[in-house]
């Protein structure tokens, strides 16, 4: 049996999933991590849901339901085990107008119908459009909400009421602040200072100390110090939950009502899915890599999300939302199964039903204190230093200024229509400048090249000396074909005239380029990737070469006995017409050593050519190839320590930026996966293909969702082995220690290419950003570069 043939058609069944549970009764297991954690989840969650409800003006219960909806509900169906739902502060200003406008039993009816909204969404697969959103938009979102969450609960820490809208509260707060309450100004101090000061206790008792969560601390001491001191401020008051309000039939103009459906769809959901992707980043950046714990399923996890809030709604609890200070507390305490999750909600629900006395002393002021710090802390300074860095900052305060004086939607609105304003100007603004450096001509072209950019480009190049050594350097990431037509056609020019052109990046680094035509006009049968042993470049077919192609062609089953004639052809060829174009280019990569971009594994498949498929010349790549493409978990080599090696080499020698695993259509490696037996004999390619066990037993396993293909299923279970292998082995390449390390520190990434042979089409693991999150889904590379969206309904 060759390897890495064609797939070829059988009678043996296609693997199936298993559907039938294993015997015995199963048995709900938590395991001790879990426990621990959502006790602290649950020590952070409390007191702040009861001052979120405070907030938005709702009955405190609102926010224990919530909680316990958010933990047990959206922990239970969610895509993201370790994200944490509840009432979130981002949605305080939502929710407090709505409840202002249309009153509580309206607001849990328009929440309802929100959940309802979001599980429409989760049907159609969209949850990854919500991330296309961009960063600045969301973060000033955020921050305009903090903003207004900070301005109104000022007033309540002075002991006041707060006014309806943030300009309101900033207009009142002189006269709030000359008749301040002292008693709710001391505790709500009090409550600031431990909130503050709590984490940063120094010390081995500091370090113990700290295992309590800040936010329960400062709530719990402010208490004692109004209860012992008997200060006069006003406390919880949780009713009985006998006359706990639930939602009433919608009661409102019918487009206003559509507007706060809108509007706590997009803020749940746009909130929740990064919070989902976040807890990835964190999750794998954890020191046990986070190894069982899937990756999240965004889709799944807006379809928890509709839920918790059709069920909150029906309950009388606020909107939910993931939530990113309780997610991150989860990862931290080390959870390893949404388990915790739902436990914290379980708390949630004892603690409203049996600490109802001990809730009705904690004083009002105290959870004023706290949301007021939670809405500063979201105005970040980690995020306005990434959008001042990427040039957004206009973005970032247009849309927190419009959230605060106007209002969510119209800021984000706002938001979006500067983002798209920028981004024109900066496709319609190019600098190209000119200067003479060590006797060559350097043209700096800075932006993006366009159609509206080729008469001031035309007009620089050809101000340029005939016959001159000329660099162009191109800072930007987009080109269109006009001006790839008018530099190709000046350089062309420019080199029938004796100069010299060499195109590089923005960090100098050399920019391959299609040989000019007049290399090749000489040989009219050259085709890019010509099979070598048909190829007679130069050479008139006769017709005896004829009737020996045809008669090779009908004797496919005798070996070729010509190989190494053809193989000296070739190599003569190479010397002849490709060894001229490429000398400088290696004569300068000899002196200064290799210094590739990336680690591209793949199969030693003699069909996979991985300069064709990535597009890239000499020195961009270095290449590991394999039988099946496969990377050993650490120490199970078994004294072949060749991948393990290359990997080292290329993280920690050669610095690469990213690692790529590619696996093919076909692979002969996965078909002897799925035919081998244990009692087959224990041949060397037997012994090495059990590093591909792991994946047959992913494909295998109920816990991971089958991987997809640009919208399809595998057409059988070779080429769905073939795309899970392709997961599995960059799931083996976060074991390796120079590996995690590299990704902890952001300095490098992994991507899974499948690629099939039968249509030369290369196919992409989707993914986001930084860290690459896979949600197992392979999507289609364009010819223009774009994706084409993959999501399988």
């Amino acid at each position: 049996m060759t390897l890495c043939t064609p797939a070829r058609t059988t009678n043996r069944p296609r693997i199936q999933r298993p559907h039938s549970p294993p015997e015995g009764p199963r048995r709900f297991r938590v395991a001790g991590a879990d426990l621990s954690a959502s006790v602290a989840v649950f020590l952070i969650a409390l007191p702040l849901s009861l001052g979120i409800a405070l907030a938005t003006g709702a009955p405190l219960q609102a926010g224990l339901v919530a909680a316990a909806v958010g933990g047990l509900v959206a922990g239970r169906f969610g895509g993201s085990p370790l994200q944490v739902s509840g009432p979130a502060a981002g949605l305080t200003v939502v929710t407090a107008e709505l409840i202002q406008r249309y009153g509580w039993r309206t607001t849990c009816a328009i929440t309802a119908l929100a959940g309802l909204a979001q599980l429409a969404l989760s049907a159609l697969r969209v949850a990854r459009s919500a991330l296309a959103v961009s960063p600045a938009i969301v973060h000033g979102m955020l921050a305009g909400i903090g903003v207004t969450i900070a301005l109104a609960q000022l007033h309540i820490v002075l002991g006041g009421t707060p006014q309806s809208s943030a300009v309101d509260n900033v207009l009142g707060l002189p006269a709030q602040l000359a008749h301040a309450q002292p008693a709710a100004l001391v505790i709500s101090a009090l409550t600031v200072a431990a909130l503050l000061c709590w984490p940063r206790l120094p010390g081995q008792a500091g370090r113990l100390a700290r295992k309590a969560p800040a936010a329960l601390v400062a709530v719990a001491g402010a208490t004692a110090v109004a209860a012992l001191a008997g200060l006069a401020v006003p406390r919880v008051d949780l009713p009985s939950w006998s006359s706990h309000a639930l939602p009433g039939l919608p009661e409102g103009p019918v487009l206003g009502i559509a507007a706060g459906v809108l509007t706590i769809t997009l803020v749940t959901s746009v909130q929740s899915l990064l919070s989902a992707v976040a807890v990835d980043k964190l999750v794998a950046a954890r020191g046990d890599l986070g190894r069982g714990v899937p990756r999240s399923d965004l889709d799944r996890e807006l379809a928890g999300q509709g839920a918790a809030n059709v069920l909150s709604g029906a309950l009388g609890g606020l909107p939910v939302a993931g939530v990113a200070v309780r997610s991150v507390a989860n990862v931290s305490a080390g959870a390893v199964s949404r388990a915790s999750t739902m436990l914290h909600g379980l708390w949630i629900v004892l603690a409203a039903l049996l600490l109802v006395p001990v809730l009705d002393l904690i004083p009002l002021p105290a959870l004023a204190a706290l949301v007021m710090v939670v809405g500063i802390q979201m105005v970040s300074i980690t995020h306005i230093r990434t959008v001042t860095r990427h040039r957004e900052v206009v973005v970032y305060a247009v849309t927190l200024t419009g959230v605060v004086l106007v209002g969510i939607l119209e800021g984000v609105a706002l938001g979006i229509a500067v983002a798209i304003a920028v981004a024109l100007h900066r496709l319609t603004r190019t600098r190209i400048t000119r200067e003479e450096r060590d006797g060559r001509q350097l043209l700096h072209v800075r932006g993006q090249l366009t159609f509206l950019a080729v008469p001031r480009l035309s007009r620089a190049l050809h101000q340029l000396p005939r016959g001159s050594d000329v660099v162009v350097e191109l800072d930007g990431s987009f080109m269109d074909h006009a001006a790839y037509e008018a530099l190709s056609d000046w350089t062309a020019g420019h080199l029938a005239h004796g100069g010299t052109v060499e195109t590089t990046g923005p960090s100098g680094a050399r920019i391959s380029e299609p040989a000019p035509v007049t290399a090749s006009a000489s040989h009219p049968c050259c085709r890019p990737w010509t099979p070598w042993h048909n190829h007679q470049c130069g050479e008139k077919p006769t017709e005896t070469t004829e009737a020996t192609e045809a008669a090779e062609t009908s004797r496919t089953a005798e070996p070729r006995r010509t190989t190494g004639l053809h193989l000296a052809s070739g190599i003569g060829k190479f010397q002849r017409n490709t060894a001229p174009l490429v000398r400088d280019e290696l004569a300068r990569l000899a002196r200064e050593g290799q210094r590739p971009s990336q680690l591209f594994l793949t199969c030693a498949d003699s069909r996979l050519v991985t300069s064709m498929i990535t597009s890239s010349g000499p020195g961009d790549l270095f290449t590991v190839r394999n039988v099946g493409n496969l990377v050993p978990l650490p120490g199970e080599e078994s004294g072949d320590d060749s991948v393990a090696a290359a990997i080292e080499y290329a993280v920690d020698v050669l610095r690469v930026e990213s690692i790529t695993v590619c696996g093919h259509s076909g692979c002969g490696a996965m078909q002897a996966l799925l035919s081998g037996g244990p009692d087959d004999p224990p041949t060397p390619l037997r012994r090495w293909l059990r590093h591909g066990r792991p994946s047959l037993e992913r494909m295998a396993s109920r816990r991971h969702a089958w991987a997809r293909i640009s919208g399809r299923l595998p057409a059988d279970a070779v080429e769905q082995l073939c795309l899970t292998n392709v997961v599995q082995q960059l799931e083996h390449l976060r074991a390796y220690e120079p590996v995690a390390r590299r990704l902890a520190e952001g300095t490098l990434t992994l991507h899974g290419v499948y690629f099939h042979v039968g249509e030369a089409q290369a196919y992409l693991l989707s993914g986001t950003d930084e860290v690459h999150s896979y949600d197992d889904v392979f999507t289609q590379v364009m010819p223009t570069g774009h994706l084409e969206s993959a999501r399988a309904s």
